[in-house]
């Protein structure tokens, strides 16, 4: 039997309807509008989309968005002195830096500059250790995402074997404390990893984080697995995941499609974050 899709889309615009509920409660009873700043550095055609994304959710949910575009050739000393603006302005309460940036800007510096509170990404160290921790703090917008797709499609975590391919900041990493936290058993895999197919092959929970084209394939996964892919490959015929979806869909019992899964709980976990973070 072919697998369950797990559609993106769909849970994407029912969160967006919650989080509009609370928005306008927000307004109603507190007098606030939740404020969201974007900085995009350059002109990058995969970031000036992915910001267009932003300021549309941010419309759809009734949210305050600024978005500052500035030249490829602004130095670091000028974004730094932006962020402390933003940091200090009240009807702003997110802050986000649109990455890559321009090679002659230091990322982690510019990360520690925004304040922990405003971290809506949910990079900052203070956040990152505060997930390490299991304390308060925010959480990368698509590792939450994740945790969202399992939870409102009745996917048990607790008790379960969760293979997580890919160890970056951004996506797995997180996603893997964000699973141990469910107690979920945990194993991590990346390029190191000797025989890769045996631990994917354990898995109940599959994420795969790892920007290669369909590369976890249907002899890969064991039968009932629920597969997640975080994966968005631009090839000739469009965009694709890191997951071979037709040959996985059959042993799988959940899937997630790209385009149209995770990518979509992605933006919406950021709007998440930025109403969160007027509490």
């Amino acid at each position: 039997m072919a697998a369950q899709i797990i559609d993106g889309k769909k849970l994407a615009q029912q969160i967006k309807a919650e989080l509009r509920e609370e928005v306008e409660r927000l307004k109603r009873e507190r007098g606030i509008t939740p404020g969201l700043a974007v900085i995009l550095v350059g002109d990058d055609p995969a970031s000036r989309t992915y910001v267009r994304n932003k300021e549309r959710a941010c419309r759809d949910i009734g949210i305050f968005s600024q978005v500052h575009r500035l030249p490829a050739e602004t130095s670091q000393e000028q974004l730094l002195e932006l962020i402390e603006e933003l940091n200090h302005t009240d009807h702003i309460h997110g802050v986000l830096v649109q990455l890559p940036l321009p090679e002659h800007i230091d990322e982690r510096t510019v990360i520690q500059a925004i304040k922990p509170e405003k971290d809506v990404d949910g990079f900052h160290p203070v956040n990152v250790g505060n997930l390490h921790i299991g304390a308060p703090g925010f959480v990368p917008c698509t590792p939450r995402g994740i945790i969202e797709m399992l939870d409102r499609t009745g996917i048990p975590i607790k008790g379960k074997h969760a293979v997580v391919v890919g160890r970056s900041n951004i996506a797995g990493k997180p996603a893997a404390m964000l699973l141990l936290a469910r107690h979920a058993t945990v194993t991590i895999c990346h390029s190191r990893t000797v025989d890769l197919a045996y631990h994917t092959r354990q898995a109940d929970i599959l994420v795969v984080a790892v920007g290669r084209p369909r590369f976890i394939t249907g002899d890969m996964i064991k039968e009932g697995a629920v597969v997640i892919d975080v994966g968005v490959n631009r090839v000739d015929e469009g965009l694709v995941g890191d997951v071979d979806f037709d040959s996985c869909l059959e042993k799988a019992s959940y899937i997630t499609p790209v385009p149209g899964g995770v990518g979509r709980m992605t933006v919406v976990m950021l709007m998440k974050n930025t109403v969160e973070a007027v509490r």
